[in-house]
């Protein structure tokens, strides 16, 4: 499944303006909340639970905010480019300014995290996250994540 299964060109917020990590899961959440049709509080509660788990930054300055909602009928992702990078409570300090959320139904399972692991592959992909931060609107943004990841060597 590539990544523009699960995000769609209306799914891209290509400058958000954030200055916290709460207003950003908030913004997400709100978005989320218009595109599929679920309520926007459950989201914004189920991301917050996640954090609390342990923060979603993964390093290199990209955050997957994730989580399962039962009303959601599939795997729904929205990204972010922020217009400031913010601090998300990285591991490697660094803070963050490419946010991929990653909405899943409850009964997701192993979809949910072969989703998960798809996007951080993605994303810690320096090539990639270069051409994310220099892209300025969403079907520039949209187009990079459509790019095939970078065979192995």
């Amino acid at each position: 499944m590539p990544i523009t299964d699960l995000v769609a060109p209306e799914a891209i917020l290509p400058a958000l303006k954030v200055n916290s990590k709460k207003q950003a899961l908030q913004e997400l959440a709100a978005k989320a909340a218009e595109l599929t049709g679920q309520n926007e509080r459950a989201v914004f509660e189920v991301l917050l639970q996640r954090e609390k788990l342990g923060t979603t930054a993964v390093g290199y300055g990209v955050a997957i905010p994730h989580g399962k909602l039962p009303k959601l009928e599939k795997i729904f992702g929205l990204f972010a480019r922020l217009e400031r990078p913010i601090d998300f409570e990285s591991m490697d300090g660094q803070p963050v300014d490419l946010v991929f959320l990653l909405l899943a139904p409850e009964g997701a399972g192993a979809d949910h995290l072969k989703a998960l692991a798809r996007i951080a592959r993605l994303l810690r992909d320096q090539d990639i996250a270069k051409k994310l931060r220099a892209s300025r609107d969403a079907q520039a943004i949209f187009s990079v994540l459509a790019l095939p990841p970078a065979t192995a060597a």
